[in-house]
C-alpha cells in the first residue's frame, strides 16, 4: 500500500457556546447568568468574582476561558463585555479570605457579584462543582464551565482583568512586592520579597508560605 503524504487534520480544541445557556431557557429561565472567579491560588490580594448576562444577540467573538487568552486580548474583550453586557462583580479581600478560607470566600464574593448585576437572573451558571449557599437565583454548577459557557467565559475575563488591575494598584503602594508583575502568586521573585520585607496588609496571613515569612 502507497503511503499517504497528506498530514492528519490539526483536531480543532472545542470553544464555549450557549448550549448551559439554552437549556436553562428551555427550563424556563429568561436571564441567565454565568460567574467565575479569579485569583483564588495567589499568596496576596483579593480573590474577585463576576457575574455575566450577555445580550444574545450582541455576544463579543472570541470569547473563552481567559487563561486561554493573552493580556491583550483579554483587555479587548473586556472592554467589549462591559459595553455589551450586564456585569456586576466583587472582590472579597484578604480579611475575608482569612476568615471564612479562600472557598468560602470565592463563594461569597460570587453571591455579591451577582447581586451587583443591574438584573436579577432567574439562573446562575457557576464555574466549578459548588453552588454559593445564599445565592439570589437558582444555580447551577458546570464543571470546567469557562471553557463550556459563553457567559462563563466572559465572567472568567472580566474577574482576571479587574484583579489584575487591582494588582496595579496594589504594586504602587508596594513596589518592592512587584504585584504587578507576579499577580500575588507564589512565584519565586514573590517569595524573595517575602523573605527580605515579610508579609504586607495584602498578605493572606492564612497561606502556608505567608506564615512561613512572617517575622
Amino acid at each position: 500500500m502507497a503511503k499517504s503524504d497528506s498530514k492528519p487534520a490539526r483536531q480543532m480544541l472545542p470553544m464555549p457556546d450557549l448550549f448551559h445557556e439554552h437549556e436553562a431557557v428551555g427550563n424556563g429561565a429568561r436571564i441567565v447568568a454565568g460567574i467565575d472567579e479569579a485569583g483564588r491560588g495567589p499568596l496576596a490580594g483579593p480573590v474577585v468574582a463576576a457575574a455575566v448576562v450577555l445580550d444574545p444577540d450582541n455576544i463579543p467573538p472570541g470569547l473563552n476561558d481567559s487563561k486561554k487568552l493573552n493580556e491583550e486580548r483579554r483587555e479587548a474583550l473586556f472592554e467589549q463585555i462591559i459595553t455589551s453586557a450586564q456585569v456586576g462583580f466583587c472582590a472579597a479581600p484578604v480579611e475575608v479570605i482569612d476568615r471564612l478560607n479562600i472557598l468560602g470566600a470565592t463563594l461569597w464574593a460570587m453571591c455579591h457579584a451577582l447581586d451587583a448585576l443591574p438584573v436579577r437572573p432567574d439562573v446562575a451558571l457557576i464555574d466549578g462543582n459548588h453552588v454559593p449557599k445564599g445565592l439570589s437565583c437558582r444555580g447551577q454548577f458546570v464543571i470546567g464551565g469557562d471553557g463550556k459557557s459563553l457567559s462563563i467565559a466572559a465572567a472568567s475575563i472580566v474577574a482576571k482583568v479587574v484583579r489584575d488591575r487591582m494588582c496595579k494598584i496594589m504594586d504602587c503602594g508596594h513596589p518592592h512586592y512587584s504585584f504587578g508583575q507576579h499577580k500575588g502568586y507564589g512565584t519565586a521573585l514573590h517569595l524573595e520579597a517575602l523573605s527580605a520585607h515579610g508579609p504586607s496588609e495584602m498578605h493572606r496571613m492564612s497561606f502556608a508560605p505567608v506564615l512561613a515569612a512572617r517575622r
